[in-house]
């Protein structure tokens, strides 16, 4: 079990105090407070470097912070600590005969769950057990999933693999979200980069598609240190895992031709030519991506490498498409914008079920919530619009949501409760 410091919760009995003292003399920022009607309290997050203070005021005269102040005053209440999988930490605890105040997780703050160990097993200390709404976003490479996981979607098979995983500042992978908030969920390597991974999906029905491709393998060291790339295990292998090789693949389609997206759309031959990576696929692309991607300006140039898609029109496997629509059975496409003036999302349905590959409108669980909008986005408010509408749909249809960047989470289902979006990994 690994377990991090979240919070220190300090029960209060006179707020407009507290707050006098933290925010206004300290000058910390304090969140919107929160009520956790399972625990009769409201909540105040103080976020402080990779932790936080909780201030908590009781909202019943029943609740445990209101008897704990009535007894002991305000003061030092519990400390929080994070862990992955709390009903392994509860089941090991009490393995080691360890007294636990809660058996069974219970609802807590920010959509989390919560468990209490009893200070007589903790040398007098109050401690709490919380597992986060958001799955973490592991940097270690014990955590990362890079397996071939397979859903069934009616009369369609849907695989995801993986090209590997690289990494990205955080900040702008964030946009305005503050460090002391992203980092809890994605923390940083010491140059500020987070890990992510790249999951292109298959779709198998009428014909066999692929949608995006990954990085590739046609870039230099150079550029493999500046985004910490690791492709030791790729899309060839987890292809072959699939049971399919580059020949099985009919239809190549592209969310939008970023590098991390389209890399994997060519290869390099021996000969140093650039050619498509799967000879008997159609290349499916948006005509205004495609525009901008062959006519990059200062903002965007990083993101378009020519070689991932030119040779593509070159070797006439490109087919470009004007609007909203099926690409084959099952599959269709969905302009969201945002990220990209044309990115898309595909929605694929079947058997009465629906699952959605969004791409960079939801690139991990971390960005589930509305304002979680990366700073590499050219149009964040048509994101913000676009994930707005999404979500309500996802959520009403019960969609199977393939999250591409996120290294741990393959695919799962957007919910909200009290207020806060999470997401719950399966499929």
């Amino acid at each position: 079990m690994k377990a991090v410091l979240d919070h220190v919760g300090i029960a209060v009995r006179d707020l407009p105090a507290a707050l006098a003292f933290y925010r206004d003399a300290l000058g910390l920022e304090i969140e919107a407070p929160e009520d956790v009607a399972s625990q009769r309290v409201r909540a105040h997050v103080i976020p402080v470097g990779a932790s936080s203070l909780e201030l908590l005021e009781a909202t019943a005269p029943d609740s445990p912070i209101a008897r704990y102040v009535e007894k002991n005053g305000p003061g030092l209440h519990h400390i929080t600590l994070r862990v992955d999988d709390i009903l392994a930490a509860l089941a090991q605890l009490k393995a080691r005969g360890i007294r636990l105040i809660d058996e069974t997780p219970r609802p807590g703050a920010e959509g989390s769950t919560i468990a209490f160990v009893h200070p007589s097993a903790t040398h007098g200390v109050l401690v709490e057990l919380k597992q986060s709404s958001v799955v973490s976003l592991r940097s270690s490479a014990g955590s990362r999933q890079s397996q071939v996981e397979r859903y069934a979607l009616g009369d369609l098979e849907l695989i995801s693999v993986c090209d590997g995983f690289f990494r990205l500042d955080g900040g702008s992978m964030f946009g305005t979200v503050p460090k002391p908030l992203w980092s809890k969920v994605a923390p940083p390597d010491d140059r500020n980069r987070i890990t992510l991974a790249m999951r292109p999906l298959i779709v198998r029905g009428a014909r066999t598609m692929i949608i995006d491709a990954g990085l590739g393998g046609k870039d230099d060291a150079k550029f493999h240190e500046m985004y910490g790339v690791d492709r030791s295990r790729n899309l060839d292998h987890t292809l072959a895992e699939a049971g399919l090789t580059p020949e099985s693949i009919d239809v190549v389609l592209a969310s939008h031709l970023h590098f991390d997206h389209a890399g994997g759309f060519t290869v390099r031959d021996a000969s140093g030519r650039v050619r498509p990576k799967f000879p008997r696929a159609q290349y499916v692309v948006r005509r205004g991506e495609w525009a901008d991607a062959t006519h990059p300006h200062a903002r965007n140039r990083a993101s378009y490498l020519s070689d991932n898609y030119v040779p593509l029109a070159d070797a006439g496997v490109l087919q470009l498409v004007d609007d909203d629509q099926t690409i084959m059975p099952g599959v269709k496409v969905r302009r969201t914008g945002g990220h990209t003036m044309h990115h898309q999302l595909i929605v694929i349905e079947s058997g009465g079920k629906t699952a959605a590959f969004v791409a960079d409108l939801i690139p991990t669980t971390a960005h589930a919530p509305d304002a979680w909008i990366m700073g590499y986005d050219l149009y964040p408010m048509d994101t913000l619009a676009a994930k707005q509408q999404f979500v309500k749909e996802a959520i009403a249809r019960e969609m199977l949501v393939f999250f591409e960047h996120d290294p741990v989470v393959v695919a799962g289902y957007i919910r909200e409760e009290n207020g806060k979006r999470l997401v719950v990994a399966g499929g």
